[in-house]
């Protein structure tokens, strides 16, 4: 077998979403680390060399080796939209109050678009791969009625629940035209966060009626473009993939071990679905043989393709700056071991 060592970032990241052979799998960290992580990893000694454009975070995946990705997160809100009490707690309680606030919402230009002509440099030369994020019906109406009050929702105010998914919709179609203006996404995820550890917040039929017509009103235009969809999603999300796919979503993240799920097991029921994280980061402060074992477990899913291992919920601040390098080394390592795909 010949492999073909000069891949850039952006073709290995396509290839291997096509289950085709790589020279090796993407190595990143998927979402940039915890601010608690950064300041300890001050104290021991980093330093991050600024790389205009880019950011601290994107600055040092490059310092540390890690494949560059550029994401870019639009949010339904403006700096006029009132601020919730607390963190969960609702900014509106009505379809009236939801009028009314409707001025401050949904701007007209979401993103800098400096910013995404930056992105564009990185993403044509091959040196980056750029994703999209935008609210999905599940997220965004939570973001407005706050956690509790919009799981009630459902049942005590569904009309509102779909003007707000059917508003949202439409602002993130208008998103993507203003997007693909200037680049297009390699992939995108919708936010959603809609598992916890012992599965979906929402059944099948709640998901059906009020998540699904919204997802299927903007997927075709996305897939129509050639941009994968993935859906972002804490806790176990394994019941709810087959829901994803009904609707045209292609793959998922972070795949939370904590939460019990197991990329192996999701690989032998959805073939196809392409996968990113379910590295436990949990191991990762336990030292080398740990951090090797947990590669040895996902290298036989890694060998399938269509699979991306990373941390699974950004690298916490208990891994000390000496020990992520070590883990780097070993991504790599393991990410070299899994070049063949053998599906």
């Amino acid at each position: 077998m010949q492999y073909n060592v000069h891949m850039n970032v952006r073709e290995r990241f396509h290839r291997l979403m096509r289950f085709e052979t790589v020279d090796r799998l993407p190595c990143v960290e998927w979402a940039t680390w915890w601010d608690k992580t950064i300041e300890r990893w001050k104290t021991e000694g980093l330093v991050i060399a600024p790389q205009p454009p880019l950011n601290e975070g994107q600055a040092l995946m490059l310092q540390l080796g890690l494949d560059l990705h550029l994401q870019m997160w639009v949010n339904i809100d403006t700096a006029r939209t009132p601020k919730p009490a607390y963190h969960g707690a609702p900014i509106i309680h009505s379809l009236a109050e939801y009028e009314a606030l409707l001025p401050t919402l949904y701007p007209d230009q979401a993103f800098s678009i400096d910013t995404l002509r930056a992105y564009k440099r990185y993403q044509e030369s091959g040196e980056a791969v750029f994703w999209l994020t935008l609210l999905g019906p599940f997220w965004a109406p939570r973001t407005l009625l706050g956690i509790e009050p919009h799981l009630f929702a459902f049942y005590d105010e569904p009309e509102l629940m779909h003007r707000i998914n059917a508003d949202v919709a439409r602002f993130n179609l208008r998103v993507l035209e203003q997007v693909c203006g200037v680049l297009t996404p390699d992939f995108m995820t919708f936010a959603e966060d809609m598992s916890y550890n012992n599965g979906p917040m929402v059944s099948e039929a709640i998901f059906d009626e009020f998540l699904l017509p919204y997802y299927r009103l903007q997927i075709p235009a996305f897939r129509a473009r050639g941009i994968r969809v993935f859906i972002d999603s804490d806790g176990d999300i394994s019941m709810a993939i087959p829901w994803f796919e009904r609707a045209g979503i292609e793959g998922v993240l972070p795949l939370e071990k904590q939460a019990g799920v197991d990329v192996a097991t999701l690989r032998d029921t959805h073939p196809s679905f392409l996968f990113i994280g379910n590295y436990d980061k949990m191991c990762m402060p336990h030292g080398e043989a740990a951090m090797r074992a947990e590669f040895e477990r996902l290298l036989p899913a890694m060998r399938r393709g269509g699979f991306i291992p990373s941390v699974d919920h950004q690298t916490p601040p208990g891994v000390s700056f000496e020990l992520y390098k070590v883990y780097v080394r070993l991504l790599y390592e393991y990410a070299e071991k899994a070049r063949q795909i053998i599906r």
